[in-house]
């Protein structure tokens, strides 16, 4: 996809806005990070050009003057709570999150477990990490909050709460996820660094919803459909409206507690710093869209994947039906229509003709490969397979694995693993493809074809496994699925 969004403007704006706000509270900014440090894979699909490690990256430009704390909310880590893009729990990719981090050399200061109420699990994970060297501290719930403000802040509010010990001018706080107490957190150490004679600001760094692009521009409606689960809805910021006599774009969330947040504020400085929720972010996204058209597109794209992804995730009973019934709403406002994804016909026409599963992929340059479940492999292996012949241009009846290698794996799978319905997954056809291109010139061709999958189209009409579904995504597909299980067994034993 051709490229929408200027990366470099985009840091030039950024990091002069942070470096701005950072000397208007006297060099000591607590800076609240929303949105995924890495891996921004949502802000890469509704931005064409946006790269998916960008923070980090601009992280990197304040990396003399910066150091991290990252939140997690204990009863996510209790509940085991999954990224659902990654497929991982929040206390796991916490990890992988801190040796990303020091990788590039970056501080990172310490954990805050927050919403600590003495669960066990939380206990047995911060007892990990300091065994580790990583400093935990915990923070409580505080009765009334948001709004017993005078509780809040004081010695029994936020002065319960472990204070964590800072030394640079910029403190990014973030997380695994959204709901982990980023906001409370950077609140509480302000009014501890207060108490010490030590004045610091704070501000909100959010990529979505874009506060200067229009309210039902599909980038902003992107963001309510990925977080239909969360009850976010955009909204005009009726502070700054009344201020300013600017329309600017805000989330419910934020607005709704703006009036408190302000309040703590001026506790804590004695005075007002901001107006509006929009006054607190430093976000110049919008300045880096060179062709709103093609972001346009590119956020309905994504819509309809939320879709997909909420109508399997609600048959699964992972979601209620108000989360369907959201992104119900959020599609009939956009304009959208599920068949709007063109792999969703030619998935659905290639599993009526050979009545089994299949799966759909666009190519780079919009052609459209098919493939079905078989009596051998899963309808993304074969699928998969199919694209890789048609981006090396080999002839499609070709066969680029040898029977005997794909036979053990077969009957390893049914004689010792016990499997009913022995089929190769998807990881081990490439597996197997990788085995055969050590002798085979024309598997060694596909297989180095394997990274312009990366980015393509792809639809499913049935469920994935668990197995395939994670090697869709470490393969970069865009991958949806019809709200249908591949059979009618309750236990998968073939993932």
């Amino acid at each position: 996809m051709q490229s929408a969004f200027n990366n470099k403007i985009y840091f030039e704006k950024q990091t002069k806005h942070i470096k701005e706000r950072i000397s208007q509270f006297g060099n000591k900014l607590y800076l609240e990070f929303g949105g995924k440090l890495f891996d921004d894979y949502h802000a890469a699909r509704v931005l064409p050009g946006f790269e998916p490690d960008n923070k980090i990256k601009l992280l990197l430009e304040f990396k003399e003057i910066c150091e991290i704390i990252i939140c997690i909310n204990a009863s996510d880590i209790e509940k085991n709570k999954i990224r659902a893009d990654l497929g991982i729990t929040y206390d796991r990719e916490m990890l992988r999150l801190i040796d990303s981090v020091r990788s590039l050399g970056i501080l990172i200061n310490s954990v805050v477990i927050t919403q600590y109420t003495g669960q066990a699990a939380a206990d047995v994970f911060r007892s990990k990490l300091e065994k580790r060297g990583i400093n935990t501290y915990l923070h409580y719930p505080i009765p009334g909050y948001p709004a017993n403000v005078d509780l809040i802040v004081s010695d029994d509010g936020y002065g319960k709460n472990d204070y964590v010990e800072t030394t640079r001018p910029l403190v990014v706080v973030t997380a695994p996820g959204p709901c982990s107490g980023k906001m409370a957190t950077c609140l509480s150490q302000m009014y501890h660094e207060h108490k010490r004679g030590i004045t610091a600001g704070y501000a909100k760094f959010e990529t979505f919803p874009v506060w200067n692009l229009p309210l039902k521009h599909p980038v902003n409606l992107a963001y309510e459909a990925a977080t239909a689960d969360l009850k976010d809805v955009n909204m005009i910021d009726p502070y700054h409206l009344e201020m300013y006599n600017i329309s600017t774009v805000n989330y419910n969330r934020d607005i709704e507690v703006f009036p408190v947040v302000k309040t703590i504020l001026n506790k804590i400085l004695g005075k007002d710093v901001y107006h509006s929720p929009t006054d607190m972010g430093v976000n110049m996204l919008a300045y880096a869209i060179d062709d709103d058209e093609a972001v346009r597109k590119a956020a309905n794209d994504e819509i309809i994947r939320r879709y997909y992804k909420i109508h399997c995730d609600y048959i699964q009973g992972l979601f209620d039906s108000a989360t369907v019934d959201k992104i119900e709403l959020i599609m009939n406002q956009a304009g959208l229509k599920p068949t709007d994804r063109p792999v969703v016909d030619a998935a659905a026409k290639k599993a009526k003709e050979k009545n089994a599963p299949a799966m759909a992929i666009e190519l780079p340059n919009g052609e459209i490969v098919t493939g079905k479940t078989t009596n051998l492999m899963t309808a993304p292996a074969s699928c998969t397979l199919n694209a890789l012949k048609k981006l090396s241009g080999l002839d499609d009846a070709l066969l680029m694995i040898a029977p005997l290698v794909l036979e053990p794996t077969l009957k390893l799978k049914k004689d010792i693993y016990g499997t009913d319905k022995p089929l190769l997954s998807l990881e081990e056809v490439l597996i197997s493809l990788s085995i055969c291109a050590v002798t085979n010139t024309l598997a060694d061709i596909a297989l180095k074809n394997l990274s312009a999958l990366s980015g393509c189209e792809a639809h499913s009409t049935v469920i994935l496994s668990q197995s395939d579904d994670i090697v869709c995504k470490k393969l970069g597909y865009n991958l949806t699925c019809e709200p249908a299980f591949a059979s009618n067994d309750l236990y998968d034993g073939n993932i």
